[in-house]
């Protein structure tokens, strides 16, 4: 059987499942109980000086029968006094050593900076992770992800930390900049050991329509939140991946969060360059026992792909991950309808008349559409809207000899260069006339 066991930037665990500095991670007894249930290793709720915060504090987008989501909560760093973390730090220690235990950490000075550290060391703390994410509260004080915007900034207060810090140090960033490789790249160039990403997103989920106020309403107002759960999670890919791949980074262990829920969204982020995850909305939602599926789930696949490790298939997606530029613009696809699966819905056809490319049609006589193959360019909405797993499929077209990209039309001066020109890529593709719209009146 495959070995699920890290060595992450130093801090070492039974298996690469983490969970995020978050309300699951508030109390040595949460931690102690995700441990049993199976954790690997826990990012304690951020310390620093205590808050007060309020109430209510989280709210969520459900969309159709699912809920939750989106997530958002308006809750701040811990409410408890250091002392009583620090010495539920020792505790969870005691019974688990061969457990991660990190302790997250948002403070503003370097002397408080330099002293925290020092306490959560003493406490038996195995990393500590720079909490520079948080978009609502914090980041009013001058913390959170108001450090995490600022590079400069940030590589100051990274470089603060390394000069005490006597146990692995990851920085973690906010998602809420344009370019999440410059705050990526001052925390390297500070020193940190690690990087963990995304924290929240800056965000609004709606408005009660009776208060006016955005959710979750506090006595009649509402504030901006940090947005998670399964909705960020194609936008914490993207961004782990710009790091993974920059030249500079590529070495500094990554430990991915955002949205993950089962073992297939870990085997996503460890093929982007992760070789940790860390957890939050999916145990906050469905309790610590779904770590037991993303740990089947992991085995079953390094099992059936022969991998000893994580390290076998850290980052092995990669090397396909390229710019649009260079894809292969000879390579063709055609939708394909199993009529014999077709329930006759005809969402394919509505999808394609009104958001594609008129590339279905439905023969009269009959609920069941077919592809107008010369039509079709094979963009995949069909497939995507079809409620039936497998009744449309996006079949190969192309034998596979020829390739040209983008980039190399453009060397080769094989480029539409103006506003009517011969080259361009619909010129000659069936388009009904507008007036055919009007058919559709009733």
């Amino acid at each position: 059987m495959a070995d699920l066991s890290i060595d992450f930037a130093g801090i070492k665990s039974p298996n690469p499942f983490w969970l995020a500095s978050a309300p699951p991670t508030n109390s040595g007894y949460q931690i102690m109980k995700a441990f049993e249930a199976g954790w690997g290793g826990a990012v304690w709720k951020t310390l620093g000086v205590p808050v007060i915060n309020v109430s209510s504090r989280y709210a969520s987008i459900n969309y159709r029968d699912t809920r939750m989501a989106g997530f958002t909560n308006i809750e701040l760093i811990t409410d408890r006094p250091l002392a009583d973390n620090l010495r539920e730090i020792s505790e969870v220690k005691k019974y688990f050593p061969d457990h991660a235990v990190i302790a997250s950490l948002m403070v503003e000075t370097k002397e408080q900076w330099h002293q925290i550290i020092k306490d959560v060391e003493n406490a038996g703390a195995d990393g500590i992770e720079l909490n520079f994410g948080c978009p609502h509260g914090m980041c009013e004080r001058g913390m959170g992800s108001a450090v995490g915007q600022e590079p400069a900034v940030l590589k100051t207060i990274v470089e603060w930390v390394m000069e005490v810090a006597q146990i692995p140090v990851i920085t973690k960033l906010t998602p809420n900049i344009s370019h999440i490789v410059d705050p990526g790249l001052a925390a390297v160039q500070g020193g940190t050991d690690a990087l963990s990403l995304v924290n929240t997103f800056k965000s609004i989920v709606g408005l009660d329509l009776d208060a006016y106020a955005p959710y979750p309403v506090v006595d009649g107002k509402g504030t901006n939140g940090g947005y998670c759960g399964p909705a960020v999670k194609p936008i914490a890919l993207e961004m782990v991946k710009e790091l993974a791949k920059h030249p500079e980074i590529q070495k500094t262990p990554i430990s991915g969060i955002g949205g993950i829920e089962n073992w297939r969204d870990v085997v996503e982020f460890i093929l982007l360059g992760a070789s940790s995850v860390q957890v939050c909305t999916a145990a906050m939602h469905y309790g610590f026992g779904i770590v037991r599926e993303m740990e089947a789930g992991l085995l079953q696949f390094m099992d059936e792909k022969g991998y000893n490790t994580i390290y076998d298939f850290v980052g092995k997606a990669l090397p396909n991950v390229t710019e649009w530029k260079h894809l292969n613009m000879k390579h063709k696809v055609v939708a394909e309808i199993n009529k014999d699966k077709c329930i006759g819905c005809d969402l394919c056809y509505i999808a394609c008349d009104d958001g594609a490319h008129q590339a279905i049609r439905i023969p009269d006589g009959t609920r069941i559409p077919e592809v107008i193959d010369e039509n079709c360019v094979g963009c995949n909405l069909c497939s995507l809207v079809c409620p039936v797993e497998e009744c449309i499929t996006m079949e190969k077209r192309d034998d596979g000899s020829q390739h040209l990209t983008w980039d190399e039309r453009t060397a080769a001066g094989n480029i539409p260069t103006t506003f009517n020109d011969d080259l361009a890529g619909g010129k000659g593709h069936y388009v009904p006339d507008p007036a055919d719209a009007l058919k559709h009146r009733s």
